[in-house]
């Protein structure tokens, strides 16, 4: 995940020039000499131990606080879809990065081309109501983020994050603008950001209000299994959100900046600290192999330590090292609006860098072999003006062996690498479902009937549906544009893959993408109500359309059958179905004309009784007779 605008272009040259010096006095006490040391300083002049990092008095360190933070990184209940955490992007065992390389087409917009991108996977695209709108260079898929994520693990110790540096120390309320911590919150600023970005994590236009209305009702961690002992404890007695904010903060409020400072609070103990070449340093003589000792000396005596300087293993600055022209992304200069700054990105550590499944901002190269290549090939300066003075870097074979082996194995953290405290984490739903069901759940089963074109219209269902989830929905493209299309809703299997409907949803007019073809949204709340756990429903698109057999083109069936897992929210007695408009707690006029609406103009808002996913007479009786009774 993801320092200030350093204001001239003078500051990485000078940042680089002291870097330098200190290689010069490195090579001049000189390997030979390493020998001569104490055992308490071996490595020479640039061994010293990793620094301590600054922890902003406004957000101090607390195991409450840390936990909480751990709890919301994991939690993908904090997307707006239920299918993304920060975690997701983010895994110890690959240095804190993705392993995924998820491809993006880059500029040009087109895949298969020289700019393409390996970064992250986001979400669908989708408006504010949930409903799905495609994306020019994604369409209805998942889109890519710009850039690849950037390790969480040595996040602590830069000033400014993300590969700009956009993300500063000064930390201001999400929600109010205030500041909230005037120096050394670049942490809690870069947590902010992924939240309600439409590519990462949120649909469009999302706002915290909807962040942590959210939160306030759903279960932590509902979509995660084999939870670290610490966040099992911190769960022990079915804590919610609520609660969990009041242990850290003093009281129950979930709010915006609560939400950044705990994960900032995360974030500043993740830090690899027990490599070999820690222990080393140290004083450990045998911590490192004699040949990671010949790659550490190797490596000190390089060019390569100019901007990988240790204990951090970085300058902490930004350079352009030339893997792409500027004109495919301008970096640094997209923030400060900075010429010298273009084609500039952040020096990331080089610490866990042996468990990466890609490097630099692009995910251009996908191992070292590649990133040595980028460093030794020369560039045009029309295309890189702002190259790095020290680049290229060609070493000897030898050399580059020595250093790469030193690289990757002893500069990784074998707590990280095995994910053990404080690197632990659950596991994901994405990991587990498809162990749990056959083909995952939602899963997507044999069938359609093609339409115009030939084309099956494609059945669009990656939401877990988990009791409670409001978000849960299916989509619908690759269909005939302009027309109409309806849910078929069914508890009996398909019967050669046409699901015979019980209810049926519907209709809606397929909107026409860019390239003619329709798509449409179906929306469909699931109720927080235990005694539903287990049951299981078919859906299946049908769409008027003239040149399919009988009219009507199919899409795929899914499968999806509602579940718990761990503590199952149970409306009970306690939820009042009637209570859909603030104030909670409250039935007035408010929620009489909310569900008038709601009902009126087909919204799932409306859609309290079964069946679910169907607005019928049955809705209307339910919320009358929950209005007459009143909220217990």
């Amino acid at each position: 995940m993801k320092q200030t605008s350093q204001g001239v272009c003078a500051r990485p040259f000078a940042a680089s020039l002291v870097a330098g010096v200190a290689v010069v006095f490195s090579l001049s006490t000189g390997a030979s000499a390493q020998a001569d040391l104490p055992e308490n300083q071996r490595g020479g002049p640039l061994a010293v131990p990793l620094p301590p990092i600054i922890i902003p008095a406004e957000n101090p360190i607390t195991d409450e606080k840390r936990v909480l933070g751990k709890i919301l990184f994991w939690d993908v209940q904090l997307s707006s879809d239920n299918t993304r955490s920060c975690g997701s992007c983010h895994f110890a065992a690959q240095g804190g990065t993705d392993p995924e390389a998820f491809p993006s087409p880059g500029p040009d917009a087109e895949f298969g081309t020289e700019d393409d991108r390996f970064t992250s996977r986001g979400l669908i695209r989708a408006l504010k109501n949930g409903d799905y709108d495609p994306s020019p260079a994604f369409g209805l898929d998942p889109q890519a983020t710009s850039r690849s994520a950037p390790s969480t693990l040595m996040a602590a110790h830069f000033g400014d994050l993300f590969w700009d540096g956009r993300a500063v120390g000064e930390f201001r309320d999400p929600q109010t603008g205030e500041t909230v911590i005037p120096l050394g919150g670049a942490l809690e600023t870069q947590a902010a950001e992924p939240i309600l970005s439409d590519i990462e994590m949120a649909h469009q236009d999302r706002d915290w209000d909807e962040v942590t209305a959210k939160l306030e009702r759903s279960v932590p961690l509902a979509l995660a299994r084999d939870l670290p002992e610490d966040v099992r404890a911190a769960l022990h007695g079915e804590a919610g959100y609520p609660e969990l904010f009041e242990r850290a903060f003093g009281d129950a409020g979930v709010t915006a900046s609560r939400i950044a400072m705990a994960i900032a609070t995360y974030e500043r103990t993740l830090i690899p600290d027990q490599t070999p070449w820690d222990r080393y340093v140290a004083g450990e003589p045998d911590a490192m192999t004699p040949e990671q000792v010949d790659g550490w000396l190797t490596f000190s005596g390089n060019l390569c330590v100019v901007c990988h300087s240790p204990p951090t293993f970085t300058d902490l600055n930004f350079h352009s090292v030339g893997v792409r022209p500027d004109s495919d992304d301008p970096g640094r200069a997209q923030f400060t609006q900075f010429k010298p700054d273009a084609g500039m990105f952040k020096t990331p550590s080089l610490r866990n860098a042996g468990l990466k499944a890609s490097f630099f901002h692009n995910g251009g190269a996908a191992d070292l072999d590649d990133v040595f290549d980028v460093y030794a090939r020369q560039t045009d300066f029309q295309a890189n003006p702002n190259r790095s003075v020290f680049l290229p870097i060609v070493v000897s074979p030898f050399e580059e062996q020595a250093i790469k082996h030193f690289i990757l194995t002893a500069l990784v953290d074998p707590r990280a690498a095995s994910e053990t405290f404080p690197f632990d984490r659950p596991v994901l739903y994405e990991e587990w479902a498809a162990d749990e069901w056959q083909g995952g759940n939602p899963a997507i089963l044999p069938g359609g009937t093609p339409g115009t074109g030939g084309a099956v219209p494609r059945m669009i269902a990656v939401i877990p549906p988990n009791l409670g989830n409001q978000e849960f929905r299916i989509g619908l493209a690759d269909s005939l544009g302009g027309t109409t299309g309806s849910v078929a809703i069914s508890e009996e299997a398909p019967v050669e893959g046409i699901v015979h409907a019980d209810t049926l949803a519907g209709p809606y007019t397929l909107t026409a993408d860019h390239s003619g073809a329709g798509y449409a949204t179906h929306r469909m709340p699931l109720p927080a109500d235990s005694s539903r756990a287990g049951d299981v429903l078919y859906l299946q698109w049908r769409v008027d359309d003239p040149e399919a057999e009988g009219g009507v083109a199919l899409s795929p069936p899914v499968r999806i059958e509602l579940f718990c897992n761990g503590l199952c929210p149970d409306g009970g007695t306690d939820v009042c179905l009637a209570d859909i408009a603030a104030p909670a707690g409250v039935l007035d006029l408010a929620d009489l004309q909310t569900f008038v609406g709601a009902f009126m103009a087909g919204e799932p808002a409306a859609d309290i009784a079964d069946p679910i996913g169907v607005l019928d007479l049955g809705d209307v009786q339910a919320f009358v007779e929950a209005f007459l009774a009143g909220c217990p």
